[in-house]
């Protein structure tokens, strides 16, 4: 897990840090099994009071490694999280698979979770980003619903809580088209919290704030919030269901081609 993920507790704060910052955080089968690890950990790990969650070197997290793309393009639908061939509709979690755990994981933690985003939160990296119960964002940082360029949806638990997050012609909007959208953006659209100089430092402060609350009241708090939602359940098995359908598809497997061969796809209808 220390490869991919490190974690130094302090004054009931936890900083968690992705650490494969020549990849740009990139999600590899050992960082999903490092994200899941860490929250596995916290969520028994006595004295932690708040959470900060940020990425190493120059972007939060970039999304799914290269390396997956390639060998649904190399091996017609192989390279899911998890495992290869992977059914990804089995509830490993509770209501979660094991890539959505990767994500929802950080919601059901019971203490708050603030994400800092800089550089790039794309794809699987924008999802784990709504994990956190707030998102302090860089003024330059992007963010992307970008599984559509893949010819996918987004699958790791973001559809359930982007639904609570924006207006629903937006989510449409980022979802069918995948564009890249800015921190100012983000804020319009309710994804950001707040735009800092440093989001990491200020998401520390605010941390070591919110871990001289009480927290009996600050966990009530959270389990409060959190029972606003509706059941995530079959927004969760939905993603599964229609992603598991995709994955190794003519025109999933065509959209990787394409954009691995940097040109534009030919779609069957």
């Amino acid at each position: 897990m220390e490869d991919r993920v490190s974690i130094s507790i302090s004054e009931g704060v936890a900083d968690v840090r992705l650490v494969r910052a020549d990849k740009m955080n990139a999600l590899d089968q050992p960082m999903f099994e490092a994200l899941v690890a860490a929250t596995d950990r916290l969520a028994k790990e006595k004295g932690v009071r708040a959470v900060v969650l940020s990425g190493e070197g120059r972007a939060f997290c970039a999304g799914l490694d290269m390396g997956r793309f390639a060998a649904m393009k190399d091996k017609g639908g192989n390279g899911i999280p998890g495992g290869e061939n992977r059914d990804l509709t089995v509830r490993t979690y509770g209501k979660a698979n094991f890539a959505q755990q990767a994500v929802w994981g950080w919601r059901q933690l019971p203490m708050p979770v603030i994400a800092a985003v800089h550089g790039v939160a794309f794809g699987g990296g924008f999802q784990l980003s709504l994990g956190a119960d707030m998102r302090f964002l860089s003024s330059d940082a992007r963010m992307s619903i970008m599984e559509i360029k893949w010819g996918l949806v987004p699958d790791m638990a973001g559809t359930p809580i982007l639904a609570s997050l924006v207006r629903d012609d937006i989510l449409r909007d980022l979802t069918y088209t995948g564009r890249i959208f800015s921190a100012q953006e983000a804020m319009a659209y309710g994804l950001a919290t707040r735009i800092c100089d440093d989001p990491r430092t200020a998401a520390l402060e605010v941390a070591r704030e919110i871990a001289g609350k009480s927290p009996d009241a600050i966990r009530a708090a959270k389990r409060m919030l959190n029972n606003l939602s509706v059941d995530p359940g079959p927004a969760l098995l939905a993603e599964s269901v229609e992603q598991q359908k995709l994955i190794g598809s003519p025109n999933q497997t065509e959209a990787v081609r394409a954009n691995l061969e940097k040109r534009s796809p030919k779609f069957a209808d």
